[in-house]
């Protein structure tokens, strides 16, 4: 029978620590406090967009695939990947997929990973041929180690690693759900949206839960293995680091911080506030966040990407207003 507990507090000054056992059974999940996930702050009208802007359907996910450079954009129905090429944007791909995507992440080179229920979608990313790797679960998060094991997370708030061939090598339960994945050298770390918590799995069980905020929604890891965490309802960005789990900085972030990027060619986290429709630019290198930048976007910056290779931020709406792209010249005039 998996143990009670209860998400920790991070006060301003102190952080309060709880560990959470995971067992081997499947069950309803654990008996803790949970909170409807937050969502994106509704946008109003936008004005005077920075960069440029082309037409796309409503947008939940954004990716930029390392390798060949192309964009990802997953639709807000998850049945329908765009492949982009960022030199001609205006004729995208469009993938149809066999399972409603919830989520996008990195694969092998040239490859794009789609978390679906009951699988992993390999996307080749010039191609658009779609893999399917069999999965127990509502799948809603994924990554892959360098390795090509994969991790992967359900709605039922289990963690799952796979080999290569997709062999199930791990099992961890005890979360409520489990929404972002991220991998900082050999620790793996996980959002889970209704406890507004990040935790630490272990080899066997889970390790340390920290609270995120009020209503933590999104997070990224960073080039200098950090753990960004936007606080949708809270208004602050969390950043932490890994072996162990500390809550390194916490600053306020106006108009509803939502989508995350990291741009190591400028060493800045970007993230998007959908309240005031811009996105922002931080420095955390001083140990508190300098924001750099603000500029305009899109209606309802729901998704954004930094192009690793040129620098390009992409922004894409919600709500079917366009996919924006700011260059380098663009963040310039922008600060």
């Amino acid at each position: 029978m998996r143990p009670r507990g209860s998400v920790a507090s991070a006060l301003v000054g102190a952080v309060v620590v709880v560990v959470l056992t995971g067992c081997s059974g499947e069950d309803s999940g654990p008996d803790v406090p949970t909170r409807e996930p937050a969502t994106a702050a509704v946008s109003p009208a936008a004005a005077n967009p920075a960069g440029q802007v082309f037409a796309a359907p409503a947008t939940k996910a954004l990716l930029a695939e390392r390798a060949t450079g192309r964009l990802a954009a997953l639709d807000t129905t998850g049945n329908s990947l765009a492949l982009i090429d960022p030199a001609t944007p205006s004729t995208p791909r469009t993938v149809a997929l066999p399972a409603a995507g919830a989520s996008l992440a990195q694969g092998k080179p040239g490859e794009v990973l789609v978390a679906a229920p009951d699988r992993v979608l390999r996307v080749d990313a010039l191609t658009g041929a779609v893999v399917e790797v069999p999965v127990d679960g509502d799948v809603r998060s994924v990554q892959t180690r360098t390795d090509g094991t994969l991790v992967v997370g359900t709605a039922e708030g289990t963690v799952r690693e796979l080999d290569a061939d997709g062999t199930v090598t791990r099992t961890i339960t005890g979360l409520v759900s489990t929404d972002v994945i991220a991998l900082t050298g050999d620790d793996t770390t996980v959002l889970d949206r209704k406890q507004t918590a990040v935790v630490a799995v272990g080899e066997e069980a889970l390790g340390l839960m920290l609270r995120a905020g009020d209503g933590a929604t999104n997070a990224i890891t960073d080039s200098h293995g950090r753990i960004i965490v936007a606080d949708t309802a809270g208004g602050e960005l969390l950043v932490y680091s890994t072996g162990p789990l500390v809550l390194r900085q916490r600053f306020p972030v106006i108009s509803s911080p939502y989508a995350l990027a990291d741009d190591p060619r400028s060493d800045l986290v970007w993230v998007s506030a959908t309240q005031s429709n811009e996105v922002v630019g931080y420095d955390l290198s001083t140990g508190i966040g300098v924001e750099t930048a603000r500029l305009a976007t899109l209606r309802q910056p729901d998704a954004i990407a930094v192009d690793e290779r040129t620098g390009d931020l992409y922004v894409a709406s919600g709500t079917g207003d366009g996919l924006q792209r700011i260059g380098a010249e663009d963040r310039k005039r922008g600060q």
